[in-house]
């Protein structure tokens, strides 16, 4: 396992240590929603993110990544969104994390493993289109949820003076593919430990 896979691994520990910690209904269930969109999320499975029982049914979304800040409404485009991203591998670190009535914040470091070809239609500055690349940058991440703790949206805030790239040696890095095999294995251990549906209001 390398260092990026261990990441992988690692991303939501801080949320499962607050988790640990709360014991109101709502925000357990808010947070065990944000761990499942996660790694729904990581493994591809969009449609299970935008299931009525995990979303509701007009998100808004702000995202502010790379040079094109946008507005996106409604699970279609939500869904196009994902879908846009491309074949880049997407890990959180560092993370402060509070959960509320409101929702979840999170500040955090979001990083992007990816190949030039995709960053650079995102707006980020570099050279070779072949070559692989790590991109981190810290973020507010603002997710509120309505009062069934479904996802209300997102509003991800980039904070452009921390930007970095570094351009990584291919042996060094990991696929899309063995990234959606570890978020997986981690939907699987949420089940395990959680129940069936754990991500459910009751």
């Amino acid at each position: 396992m390398n260092r990026f896979e261990q990441a992988v691994y690692e991303c939501m520990t801080p949320a499962a240590k607050l988790l640990d910690q709360t014991t109101k209904p709502l925000h357990r269930a808010m947070l065990l929603n944000f761990c499942r969109h996660v790694h729904l999320e990581g493994s591809g499975q969009f449609d299970k993110i935008v299931a009525p029982d995990m979303m509701v049914d007009h998100p808004v979304y702000r995202i502010t990544w790379g040079a094109s800040p946008a507005v996106i409404e409604g699970k279609d485009g939500v869904l196009a969104f994902y879908n846009s991203v491309g074949e880049a591998v997407l890990w959180n670190s560092d993370d402060w994390l509070a959960v509320g009535d409101w929702g979840i914040a999170d500040e955090l470091t979001f990083h992007q493993l990816a190949l030039g070809s995709v960053l650079r239609p995102l707006g980020y500055d570099v050279s070779d289109p072949g070559a692989l690349y790590h991109v981190s940058s810290r973020q507010a991440f603002i997710w509120p949820y309505d009062e069934r703790a479904r996802l209300a949206g997102e509003n991800l805030y980039e904070d452009k003076t921390s930007l970095r790239i570094e351009e990584v040696d291919p042996a060094e890095g990991t696929t899309p593919a063995r990234v959606s095999d570890i978020h997986q294995e981690l939907l699987a251990t949420l089940e395990k430990e959680h129940g069936d549906q754990y991500w459910l209001l009751k």
